[in-house]
C-alpha cells in the first residue's frame, strides 16, 4: 500500500488497483460495524446493507463503498457456508429443501420451476426426481449450479 494525497492505493490481484480514502472508509465501517457474522439477524443486517449498495448500482459506488461491499460479501459467504453447508453429501432433494427453508418458500412458490403443484409435491416427498429442465430453472433461481439439483 502506498499513500497519495490522503488516499491509500491498495495493490490487489489480477492487476487491480483500488484507491480509497481511509477516513471515509473508516466512517462507513463505524456506521455499519461489520464483523464476523454469527447469527441470522447479523446476516440479515449485512444483507440489507448489501442491498442498499446494490441499489446504487455497481458503477455508482465510491471506492470506499465498493470496499465495504466486498467485505460484507465475504463475511456473508463465510457465514452462509457454515450455516447452510451444501456439500457433496447432500442429495439434490436435501439441497432443495435447505434452500426452501432458507428462503422461507412454500410449495406454491416453486410452481414456476415445475409447472404443477403435484409435481412439486412428488419431488419434495421423494417420489420423483428433479428433471434436468427443473434443475436448470432452480439453478438460475438460486444462482447455483444446476448439477446440485440433478
Amino acid at each position: 500500500m502506498t499513500e497519495t494525497n490522503g488516499r491509500l492505493i491498495a495493490k490487489g490481484t489480477k492487476d487491480m488497483t483500488t484507491t480509497y480514502n481511509p477516513r471515509i472508509y473508516g466512517e462507513l465501517l463505524i456506521r455499519t460495524l461489520p464483523g464476523i457474522i454469527e447469527t441470522e439477524e447479523e446476516n440479515d443486517a449485512a444483507l440489507e446493507i448489501i442491498e442498499r449498495l446494490m441499489d446504487k448500482g455497481e458503477n455508482n459506488l465510491s471506492p470506499e463503498e465498493d470496499r465495504l461491499f466486498r467485505l460484507l460479501v465475504k463475511l456473508i459467504e463465510d457465514f452462509e457456508d457454515k450455516a447452510y453447508p451444501i456439500g457433496n453429501a447432500a442429495t439434490p432433494l436435501d439441497t432443495l429443501k435447505a434452500l426452501i427453508q432458507e428462503h422461507e418458500l412454500k410449495q406454491a412458490d416453486l410452481l414456476d420451476v415445475s409447472g404443477t403443484q403435484s409435481v412439486v409435491s412428488e419431488v419434495l416427498n421423494g417420489k420423483r426426481s428433479i428433471s434436468k429442465a427443473a434443475a436448470k430453472r432452480l439453478g438460475a433461481r438460486f444462482n447455483l449450479p444446476a448439477d446440485l439439483f440433478i
